[in-house]
């Protein structure tokens, strides 16, 4: 069983030799993550990637491999000069400026030379990252022991503009434009940047997501993923597809199974399995996770900003009903704000019904997310985002009863609870009690 340790320290990324600036890269995933200024147009990540993965292939760089390392390094200066421009002011492309011209040094490599493109190293037979035995403790579910009971499993998905399942089946329309954390554990973190779908308009989709699995025991090293709008990959930033060099690699997995649209990743150390896609522009998230590795947080005061587990905060939720009520009766869209820009007329609220019910034919919350989506955005791609969250929700879901929603919940603050919908009656025979008990 998995037991809530330490907080995981950071791990280099790399496996290139032990120096200063090696150093110094294996720190740029965290620069990454840490600073969202890393957009779309800058491609240091890109160019980050493609380096680790063609320098990866060994623990330490010997005098026989220099020529191939330095032909790497020129390349990697190379793509970096190219992303100059759309990068200037940005702190992980600088480091990496500094990074190459130290490495140029260490290894007295010439800057002119060959700067043919970085190939994927191919492993000798046998190493770990081919190996698929692994450790009891790095597959979740064998770990158990026979008399314990099965591990009891949750789902969260993101998608649309944008629309949340929690962990504990809430179903939120919000906000939540920028960066906002959806996971934070003790063996995860997932975070994602929401922008403008329209300009003028509060309306936003998923544009960027961070996974970052730490490292776990003998199973895997930390490993950093990254998905922007229209750059899907199918490999971790340091282009690696597993966990890394240890016994149980293969017990972090990514596998692409539509390219440049649908990848799933299989953390079976730690029971999860996430599908994230590209539809149209933006991305959908969506996870399976058990209950045990769902709670496993050393700081309980901050899982408010966790939001698969505790949602979206009060002033980030759109009131849902009310918005579907005046779409219906208006028969156009309406802004989330009260002075945005006019909606686009695409489509009427019959129009956009009959489309979400092509794909939808269940009239729960998922179609009316996507009713929603199409008067709001007046982009089909959102009814596509609706229908593959149920899709990724009948796959991942373990409870195939609680599958469609039908209504709208909202998760107060703790301290915030109050009785709603009581029955007057009840309050009445209440008082009468208490004041038959003072006779």
């Amino acid at each position: 069983r998995i037991v809530v340790k330490a907080r995981a320290g950071w791990m280099g990324m790399g496996r290139g030799a032990g120096s200063t600036a090696l150093g110094l890269f294996q720190i740029l995933p965290v620069f990454l993550c840490i600073f969202p200024s890393v957009t779309s147009p800058c491609k240091i990540l890109k160019c980050n990637s493609e380096f680790w993965a063609a320098t990866s292939g060994s623990h330490h760089v010997g005098a026989e491999e220099a020529p191939e390392f330095c032909t790497a390094l020129r390349a990697y200066a190379h793509c970096t000069r190219r992303t100059a421009r759309t990068c200037r002011g940005d702190l992980a492309y600088h480091s990496a400026v500094h990074g190459i011209d130290d490495l140029m040094v260490q290894h007295n490599c010439s800057k002119d030379g060959p700067t043919s493109q970085p190939r994927l190293r191919t492993l000798p037979p046998g190493d770990s990252q081919e190996r698929s035995d692994s450790p009891e403790i790095c597959h979740y579910e064998k770990s158990f022991h026979k008399h314990s009971a099965a591990p009891n499993y949750t789902h969260c998905g993101l998608f649309g503009d944008p629309h949340l399942r929690t962990f504990t089946d809430t179903f939120q329309t919000c906000k939540v434009q920028g960066a906002w954390p959806l996971i934070d554990n003790n063996y995860l973190n997932v975070q994602v940047t929401n922008t403008p779908v329209l300009p003028g308009s509060s309306a936003t989709a998923t544009s960027k997501l961070t996974i970052i699995f730490k490292s776990f025991q003998e199973c895997v090293d930390q490993k950093v993923y990254q998905a922007e709008m229209d750059e899907l990959p199918a490999a971790f930033v340091d282009g690696s597809k597993n966990g890394g060099d240890k016994h149980g690699a293969n017990s972090l997995k990514i596998t692409e199974k539509v390219s440049g649209q649908h990848i799933e990743i299989q953390a079976k150390y730690i029971g999860t399995t996430i599908v994230v896609r590209q539809v149209g522009r933006y991305l959908t998230f969506a996870v399976r996770m058990p209950e045990e590795v769902v709670n496993a947080v050393e700081d309980r005061d901050s899982q408010g900003l966790y939001l698969c587990l505790r949602g979206c905060p009060l002033n980030q939720q759109i009131d849902f009903q009310a918005i579907r009520s005046a779409q219906a009766t208006e028969g156009r869209a309406r802004r989330k704000g009260p002075s945005l820009a006019a909606p686009p007329e695409a489509f009427t609220y019959e129009t956009a019904t009959a489309k979400c019910r092509e794909k939808l034919p269940v009239e729960d919350l998922y179609f009316q997310s996507c009713v929603f989506d199409l008067l709001t955005t007046g982009d089909v791609n959102f009814m596509l985002a609706a229908y593959y969250a149920f899709e990724d929700v009948k796959m991942l879901h373990s409870n195939k009863d609680k599958l469609h929603l039908y209504e709208r919940t909202r998760v107060l603050a703790p301290g915030n609870t109050a009785p709603t919908g009581t029955h007057p009656s009840l309050w009445v025979a209440l008082l009468c009690l208490c004041w038959l008990c003072l006779l």
